[in-house]
């Protein structure tokens, strides 16, 4: 295999135009429309009536291509696998199925017939070396969730040592992923949020959160204060970094509950830049199309343009309703910067304050407040259309593939992408280890629509238009 910075990246950087790579001449072949299944193992069955088959394997809370070899990509799992319980529980909480498995990242290859062959993997460590679980976090970036083995007893694992079972600080539950150059990995989770820098062999670098009382946090280098007021399990989905490698961007799943709970679920998201080298960062107002919809990757495709996922939990031929699988162009050159480090905003109108914990307010509100306060007939306009009189412009977006017009995208989570090229962009989903909850207290095998089980699919789509 021949090592090479990949093509669309070489001649883009040259300024000219991009050729489409991937056939014989190169040694493998990128799938169709029609997709590959990555590989899996069985990790087991679960004792109940349809005997639920577990399987290891489920790569699919984002992807990155290999920096260097071509025809290689990376893709990650998260926490492992689990089930919300069912609603009358108390206290409520997740039920792990195996509460020892280690968050990974799969190296896998295309062959030369456009099928995905696991190479290596990679498993997450914390700094000591030891593997990581995908139990909460207790202390800095606690979800509140009670972790239950599947027999309804409390978990008693106590991974990280320090004499509180069922919970891991180092855990994480890993949805973004940036492969560097150097080997090193940058993830995003939805616990903290966390970024935290891995090396070559899994083992943690380096952590970035929003808890200044973290001492793994290194000076000046934490993410805004505001972002640890996430949703409970919808925290940091997507992660990139800029072309020039310096800047990480990282994209939340769904509006913060900020200051509380009570904001409930409407349609703005916040994403965050992080100068790697300064610590600086910078946040932009992302407005999905409906409240209650959740962003689930982001890649960057120059330093202020992206593609960004933006996507239900419905599954196409089962649900009702609308089916949302979109992948959207989006641009913050011309969005205004939200963060407390944006002191020129501020100057330029009294009625925006910070708070140590909240970040920007007007007139003493959240953003997330205000955009609330603009009702949900009319998708939250008037707030919007408030924050807008202030002179902050949210992202700009514009389709660039519709999963469900396109190709009857069959998955419920569309969460992984891959720029090939100017006109082809892998996609995978998350298959949750191929269990859902069956809302009683255990899980069930997760079908589609056509009576098969889920499973991690790879497809390779053409945009609506050229990507760059």
């Amino acid at each position: 295999m021949k090592h090479f910075v990949p093509r669309a990246l070489s001649l883009l950087a040259l300024g000219v135009g991009v050729i489409a790579c991937g056939g014989s001449d190169d040694g493998f072949q990128y799938p169709g429309a029609n997709g590959t299944s990555l590989p899996y193992e069985v990790m087991g069955r679960v004792d109940n009536a349809e005997k639920t088959e577990l399987r290891n394997g489920s790569y699919g809370s984002s992807m990155a291509p290999h920096p260097t070899q071509e025809g290689y990509f990376y893709a990650l799992s998260d926490r492992g696998p689990n089930a919300a319980t069912e609603a009358t529980r108390s206290p409520p909480g997740i039920i792990f199925v195996k509460p020892d498995y280690t968050p990974r990242i799969g190296l896998f290859k295309l062959t030369s017939e456009g099928k995905a062959e696991l190479v290596s993997t990679i498993l997450l460590k914390d700094p000591k070396g030891r593997p990581i679980t995908g139990l909460p976090n207790r202390q800095f970036g606690g979800t509140g969730e009670t972790p239950y083995n599947l027999d309804g007893s409390v978990v008693s694992l106590d991974p990280d040592g320090d004499g509180i079972k069922g919970f891991d600080e180092s855990g994480l539950d890993s949805e973004g992923l940036v492969a560097m150059k150097d080997g090193t990995f940058w993830i995003s989770d939805e616990y903290g949020p966390h970024i935290v820098h891995f090396d070559a062999t899994g083992k943690e670098i380096e952590r970035i959160n929003p808890f200044a009382a973290d001492p793994r946090n290194k000076a000046g280098r934490t993410l805004p204060a505001e972002l640890s007021t996430r949703w409970p399990n919808r925290g940091m989905e997507g992660l990139t970094i800029t072309p020039d490698g310096k800047t990480l961007v990282g994209m939340m799943q769904s509006n913060l509950y900020n200051p509380t709970s009570a904001v409930g679920s409407i349609n703005l998201v916040r994403l965050v830049t992080l100068n790697i080298e300064t610590g600086a960062t910078a946040q932009y107002l992302y407005r999905q199309d409906a409240a209650g919809l959740a962003n689930s990757e982001i890649v960057a495709l120059s330093a202020t343009s992206f593609l960004a996922v933006e996507r239900d939990t419905k599954f196409y031929g089962i649900d009702t309703g609308v089916v949302r699988k979109n992948i959207y162009k989006i641009d913050i050159g011309q969005a205004t910067n939200v963060d407390r480090s944006n002191t020129a905003l501020r100057s330029a109108n009294a009625s925006l304050t910070v708070n140590a914990a909240n970040g920007l307010l007007v007139d003493g509100k959240t953003l997330e407040l205000v955009v609330k306060d603009g009702g949900t007939a009319d998708n939250y306009a008037a707030g919007w259309a408030q924050l807008a009189a202030l002179g902050i412009k949210p992202i700009t977006k514009v389709l660039a593939y519709d999963a469900i017009a396109s190709q009857k995208y069959p998955h419920d989570k569309l969460e992984g992408m891959w720029v090939i090229d100017a006109n082809r962009l892998a996609i995978i989903n998350d298959a949750d280890f191929v269990i859902a909850p069956d809302n009683l207290g255990g899980i069930k095998q997760k079908y589609l629509y056509d009576g098969k089980p889920d499973s991690n699919m790879l497809y390779v789509v053409k945009p609506i238009s050229p990507l760059f």
